[in-house]
């Protein structure tokens, strides 16, 4: 089962998700610090997979080929997902938060 169907089938046998916020800071090629959360599944473990999900939003912000490991994204804390993020975390496995700087 893929991931999003599997988020799925979870989210319509539990009354509310919880999400991991992952609080990720990156240094723009002008320099200026990109500031945003990587919002995944609570039992989404695998930095590794974590750190893809920023890699893609990094690359979709033209900021492709930047830094994103455990120095600049850090596990922060769970939380009850919001229902404008579970639309994407069902279709995409993750939802990005956009905090500073990241047009």
């Amino acid at each position: 089962m893929s991931v999003p169907a599997l988020l799925t089938a979870q989210t319509k046998t539990s009354k509310t998700m919880k999400v991991a916020v992952w609080d990720t800071y990156v240094t723009k090629k002008d320099g200026t610090i990109m500031h945003f959360d990587i919002i995944a599944p609570s039992d989404m473990k695998d930095t590794a997979v974590i750190y893809n999900y920023g890699k893609a939003f990094l690359k979709s912000k033209g900021q492709e080929g930047q830094p994103l490991t455990a120095k600049e994204c850090r596990f922060c804390h769970i939380e009850t997902v919001k229902p404008n993020w579970q639309a994407a975390i069902e279709k995409s496995g993750y939802f990005i938060y956009e905090m500073e700087n990241c047009n």
